[in-house]
């Protein structure tokens, strides 16, 4: 069964950093792009950050020069580093798994692109 598990969500001041992790198997790890997503109340789940299996980034431009996504292979984790918090980032974060029939370069925006989902983490950033 493939799991995707979020932590380090948490409560943060306006200007300061958290960062976010995903675990999982490397059955889920390997073979897929990886992603982040967030979900604020009552909106819609929005792109932050996404990273290839080869390593190729893109981002939200709302998060852009703040976040940076990582994917650490020796562990099977997926990062997202957060800096310069916002409280328009107050949100649910869920990471993402998919692409597995692509190639090594494939990311995507597309919350329907990805196959396997965590259970989210909180963060809330207060002013």
């Amino acid at each position: 069964q493939v799991q995707l598990v979020e932590s380090g969500g948490g409560l943060v001041q306006a200007g300061n950093s958290l960062t976010l992790s995903c675990a999982t198997s490397r059955r889920t790890f390997s073979p897929y792009a990886m992603a982040w997503f967030r979900q604020a109340p009552g909106k819609e789940r929005d792109f932050v950050a996404a990273i290839s299996r080869s390593g190729i980034t893109d981002y939200a431009d709302s998060v852009k020069g703040r976040f940076t996504i990582s994917r650490a292979s020796s562990k099977n984790t997926l990062y997202l580093q957060m800096n310069s918090l916002k409280s328009e980032d107050t949100a649910v974060y869920y990471c993402a798994a998919g692409g597995g029939a692509y190639g090594a370069s494939w990311v995507s925006r597309g919350s329907t692109e990805y196959d396997f989902w965590g259970q989210g983490t909180q963060v809330t950033v207060s002013t």
